[in-house]
């Protein structure tokens, strides 16, 4: 075993480290030696979202002493940023193994360190707690999820005093102020119980009202409430404010998917509790089909996360991909403002960079500002905050099935989007028709666009490099045709350049730093190469577009272009 690794090994043998932990890697030493090296042979990093990762013993891990160890960081960070005031955060888990162990010593520690801490009851959707940071003027907070990823994996997502994940300089700050920590002796893990608060049902009760108050059209809900909903927790956060949410709204006909209801780590009816995952909608949609419901929707363990079930039409059930769903969300929203004449002229709607470009054309043709951004909310949220008194956020989301609909949550929240897809649902419903045939519509209207995903994991120590290589071969190499049609402009956010390719002409992307390449083509297609923060993948974002007549020729042009993307990932030998 590399010397580096026995070191850190050996420190945890010796250390300070509970006796449960010690066995555990005396038997990785006997059993299993490579598991252990991949356990040790880094320190699981705290990014600028937090930490993610396996849960076990070791350096690489999610357990109580790495969480610990960063949350003594955050505190840090914290008390530096706020002297001489009360330093107040929010603290909140998912169903996951151990998020709730997590979260309690994520309380244990900040109240230790003096900080007053606002601990939920049991688990809660992951927007709440951005809600609540918000609605008690908290500085910080932090959830223990994961997400959407595996039952293996844990997380903690830290958080600023505007409800928002942290962005610069917050963000590289906390990361210093975490690295500090080299010792679980350097934790102040108890003594501050008394600054511990456990809060529930009245933060669950402000909250559905400020959701509720997202409704547009509650007359129209009045009649269609017996819309029929099929719901799916996937054994997540959800079911502990779905239900009620949508009952509020005025929902009468909602069915829960009994086999994915009930809250468990384990998620044992699916192997990623993700609603992108076909398969971990598949008990809903089976559902959804036996009692011909009118829309199937599903939300991931955190609940920040929507998949949408509708008929296709031809009749069939199929699962909307996150950039269809978020077309429907903002045209919704825009179209939906105009009639009940509460638009204003200084609205603004905002999406990432590898987020469907029909939304651009939605905007423009209705008048309403659109930004592009970075990928992930906190980077929505800070346009917002950087927006507030100039001009008013109506929406915003991203391709990876999140939404934000108004600014009073500062993270996707799957909560109030299944309501107000639901409420769309209804909308459309009453005029006879339904939110497929709505989006089919908006192709003709807009132009059909059409987007795909490819992410290639890479595992294990070697991983994160071979990732770097792909990335740098693409920077120092760039495709000069793909799929038959020229790269034109090559854009680089993480030299912050554009280049056109053809004349040599190049400028200034103006957003911060990040690992993602885009190639435009002659075609008008778009491919985007990143990384992704949060796991060991890179992510191939494919975006083609044509015109569509008529609704008559959907299937057609589909084809056509479900070919083209086809014949681009062929093209990069990405499968």
């Amino acid at each position: 075993m590399d010397a580096a690794i026995l070191s850190k090994v050996t420190a945890w043998l010796d250390g300070q480290f509970d006796e449960e932990t010690k066995a555990a890697i005396r038997k990785l030493q006997t059993e299993n030696p490579d598991e252990l090296a991949d356990a040790f042979y880094r320190n699981l990093e705290f990014g600028t979202g937090g930490l993610r990762g396996i849960m076990g013993v070791g350096t690489n891990r999610m357990n109580k002493y790495t969480v610990g160890m960063a949350t003594q960081g955050y505190a840090n960070y914290l008390k530096k940023s706020f002297p001489g005031e009360e330093v107040k955060v929010v603290v909140g888990h998912d169903s996951r193994n151990n998020s709730r162990l997590f979260a309690e010593i994520v309380a244990n520690v900040m109240g230790a360190n003096g900080i007053k801490v606002l601990l939920f009851e049991a688990l809660r959707p992951t927007p709440e707690i951005s809600y609540a940071i918000r609605f008690h003027k908290g500085k910080g907070g932090v959830v223990c999820t994961a997400s959407h990823n595996p039952k293996e994996y844990n997380g903690y997502k830290a958080y600023w005093d505007d409800g928002a994940q942290l962005v610069p300089p917050h963000d590289k700050n906390v990361i210093t102020e975490v690295d500090k920590i080299t010792s679980v002796n350097d934790v102040k893990w108890s003594g501050g119980e008394s600054n511990i608060t456990i809060i529930g049902k009245d933060m669950d009760d402000e909250y559905i009202k400020m959701v509720k108050g997202l409704s547009v059209y509650p007359e129209v809900i009045a009649k269609q409430h017996d819309l029929k909903i099929v719901y799916t927790p996937i054994h997540g956060t959800g079911i502990m404010l779905m239900p009620q949410v949508l009952k509020s709204f005025g929902f009468t006909n909602v069915h829960v998917v009994e086999e994915q209801s009930k809250p468990d780590g384990n998620f044992p009816t699916v192997v990623y509790p993700n609603p992108e995952e076909k398969e971990a909608m598949s008990i809903g949609l089976k559902n959804a089909k036996e009692m011909n419901a009118d829309i199937l929707l599903g939300t991931d363990p955190d609940s920040d996360r929507v998949g949408i079930g509708v008929k296709d039409n031809h009749g069939n059930w199929v699962l909307m991909n996150g950039n269809q769903t978020a077309v429907l969300a903002f045209n919704y929203m825009i179209e939906a403002r105009k009639a009940k004449g509460i638009a204003r002229p200084n609205d603004m709607v905002i999406k990432t960079i590898v987020t469907t470009e029909l939304i651009d054309e939605i905007a423009k043709q209705n008048g309403v500002a659109c930004y592009n951004v970075l990928t992930g909310f906190k980077w929505i949220s800070s346009m917002i905050k950087a927006e507030e008194g100039k001009q008013n956020y109506v929406i915003g989301g991203e391709e990876s099935f999140g939404l934000m609909i108004g600014d009073k949550v500062r993270d996707k929240d799957a909560i109030s989007a299944v309501a107000l897809l639901c409420e769309m649902a209804a909308y459309e419903k009453d005029k006879g028709r339904s939110l497929f045939s709505k989006l089919v519509d908006l192709y003709v209207q807009y132009g059909f666009y059409l987007e795909d995903l490819i992410s290639i994991t890479k595992k294990g120590m070697n991983g994160q490099k071979e990732i770097a290589e792909m990335m740098e071969g693409y920077r120092s190499n760039p495709p000069k045709i793909i799929n038959g049609s020229a790269v034109v402009q090559l854009l680089d956010y993480e030299l912050k350049v554009g280049k056109n390719l053809q004349t040599g002409d190049s400028w200034t992307i103006d957003l911060p730093k990040s690992n993602v390449l885009q190639f435009i083509l002659a075609d008008g297609s778009k491919i985007s190469a990143r990384p992704s923060g949060t796991e060991p993948k890179i992510k191939f974002y494919f975006s083609v577009n044509a015109k569509l007549a008529s609704a008559a020729d959907f299937d057609k042009v589909m084809g056509e272009l479900r070919g083209k993307i086809n014949g681009i990932i062929s093209d990069m030998k990405l499968k």
